[in-house]
């Protein structure tokens, strides 16, 4: 049998300059430098491409982390994307500490849209320097049992999804 795996160690993404994302992410939520890595050459390929891999610490133990290298990013990295194409969501003790997270953004000139009722959490919506969009969210009460009443549902529910969008693709 294959090794469970444990959780997710980090998440790492593009960002145009090392010192801005770590004044955001430490500065302005709070998050420490814990880790930075320094290469002049890509791991694996050896390609010269110099980098800072830089490593934010979150309460949980694991990290969010940022690769500034100039030499390999494009323009089009750090164009805003749709939520749907990639985010990071944070969450909140509960609501009070997250209305208090909108506040201290907006006051920091992040505009910070929401609060978002989705039933189960309840989120708010901004972007980093880079244009990463990212949300802080506070499960509401009843989220358990919310989320254990759908799981009863959700293969099904997926299958039903798939069979659907698949006839739509079939008909166009």
């Amino acid at each position: 049998m294959a090794q469970e795996l444990r959780g997710i160690h980090h998440s790492a993404y593009r960002c145009r300059d090392a010192e801005e994302t770590r004044a955001f992410y430490e500065d302005v939520l709070g998050l420490p430098l814990k880790g930075l890595v320094i290469e002049e050459r890509e791991p694996g390929s050896g390609r010269r491409n110099p980098f800072v891999h830089i490593f934010f610490g979150l309460p949980d133990g694991n990290f969010l982390a940022f690769f500034d290298a100039p030499g390999s990013a494009t323009p089009e990295a750090f164009q805003p994307v749709h939520g749907f194409d990639r985010h990071v969501a944070f969450e909140a003790g509960d609501e009070t500490a997250l209305l208090a997270w909108q506040g201290k953004l907006n006051g920091a000139g992040v505009p910070c849209l929401g609060p978002i009722d989705h039933g189960f959490v309840r989120s708010v919506y901004f972007q980093d320097p880079n244009g990463l969009p990212l949300e802080i969210t506070c499960r509401l009460a009843g989220h358990d049992e919310i989320m254990a009443a759908e799981l009863a549902a959700h293969r099904a529910a997926l299958a039903d999804w798939t069979a659907a969008k698949a006839a739509k693709a079939t008909a166009a």
